[in-house]
């Protein structure tokens, strides 16, 4: 195909992919069969791999000759929830205007793996020396539930590719390092009574919100630990806390509150100096909770802890990277994305991708027209790279 034909098969993919709805957590299985089709077609070896439940799927397919070796194309089938009435088009469905397409996950990142499928036939022509990979995960976007799934499979039955790019929105830029994403729910369990008689019970959301606090608290102490020559802005671990759900009415005290938090380390000391921290706070709320309710209780369940991609300067995907791009200056990102995982596997990693991550994740996402037709050019070459013996 020429130019104008692989970026026009692109969009055609592009369209289709956004009308898939694969909010996290949610099946998948549609979209999977659409991509599994395209790789049967192109003759690709194609293994899938499951969550508990069955209704989200994993996708690896070689092209070209098996054993190890060869790149990965990686990208995650998920997007994040919508509410379509903050849209100015719907949210699942392809907007061309103005030399962009609009939709969730159009940027983050369905853009990138409609490039990689539009090119499939082109690749599969080829004679590869060495063979391309094409991966899809579930759940990237909520606690990274797909990947260690696949990697498992990996593991135990190869191949071990030589290096990973990830097609997560970088602008086309070349990422090199990124944060850590750590994510935890922490549930409180007081006692619940009259508002009128607080001593007689205890309110578990008033003790959230002074754990909540103790959190908080450690932002100078992080900033001060940040290594003087930390790459990223902010240069230090940040922490956050997402969602707070607890109480039934403004007369009763609440029972119970549960929030979700995370940090993004910069460090494996700061993990442990945020950990070692907010146990002694639970320490002094729980023998304060515990004077009234012996029950009570303060639990924080781990929904990932997944490390940053640490910067290799002599690293395979960074060479491959040069080859295609020239000597082009490499960024890192305070954003996680699965490139730690595929790291932390044995898989030197790259991010880099079409699309802009300021706009993902928020309503009228986009990519731009252009760099999909820039994604699809440096892609082709890849595809000749691996041609050569």
């Amino acid at each position: 195909m020429s130019g104008n034909q692989l970026l026009e098969e692109a969009l055609v993919i592009l369209d289709d992919l956004i009308a898939f709805e694969t909010v996290a957590l949610t099946p998948n299985l549609d979209m999977v069969e659409y991509c599994v089709a395209r790789l049967e077609a192109v003759g690709a070896d194609i293994r899938l791999t499951h969550s508990d439940d069955g209704t989200r799927a994993n996708v690896f397919a070689t092209i070209g000759p098996g054993g190890d070796g060869g790149i990965v194309l990686s990208g995650h089938s998920d997007v994040v929830p919508v509410h379509p009435a903050d849209w100015t088009t719907p949210p699942f469905e392809a907007s061309h205007r103005e030399g962009r397409v609009h939709g969730r996950g159009s940027a983050d990142m369905k853009g990138f793996i409609a490039c990689v499928f539009a090119l499939l036939p082109g690749l599969a022509d080829l004679e590869l020396a060495r063979p391309l990979h094409v991966a899809l995960t579930f759940d990237e976007e909520d606690g990274f539930h797909g990947a260690p799934v696949l990697f498992d499979d990996l593991v135990r039955n190869g191949p071990r590719p030589a290096a990973a790019i990830i097609g997560e929105p970088t602008g086309m830029q070349v990422i090199g390092a990124h944060k850590g994403c750590y994510e935890y729910t922490t549930t409180i369990t007081g006692l619940n009574g009259h508002s009128s008689e607080p001593a007689t019970a205890v309110s578990a959301v008033h003790y959230a919100t002074r754990w909540i606090a103790g959190l908080m608290a450690l932002g100078p102490d992080l900033v001060d630990r940040a290594p003087a020559d930390s790459p990223y802005s902010p240069a230090h671990t940040t922490t956050n806390v997402g969602t707070i759900v607890g109480g039934q009415g403004r007369c009763v005290v609440a029972a119970e509150c549960s929030f979700e938090w995370e940090m993004r380390p910069v460090q494996a000391s700061d993990v442990a100096f945020v950990k070692d921290s907010m146990a002694a706070v639970e320490e002094r709320l729980l023998a304060e909770m515990r004077v009234v309710h012996p029950e009570a209780s303060i639990e924080t369940e781990r929904v990932c802890e997944v490390d940053g991609l640490v910067m290799d300067e002599f690293s395979p995907a960074l060479e491959v990277m040069t080859s295609l791009l020239g000597e082009a200056p490499t960024g890192v990102v305070s954003y996680g994305t699965e490139a730690g995982l595929f790291q932390a596997a044995g898989i030197p990693a790259v991010v880099w991708g079409p699309g802009d991550i300021a706009v993902a994740h928020r309503p009228d996402e986009y990519v731009e027209v252009g760099d999909l037709a820039v994604c699809l050019e440096v892609l082709e070459q890849l595809g000749e790279l691996l041609a050569q013996s």
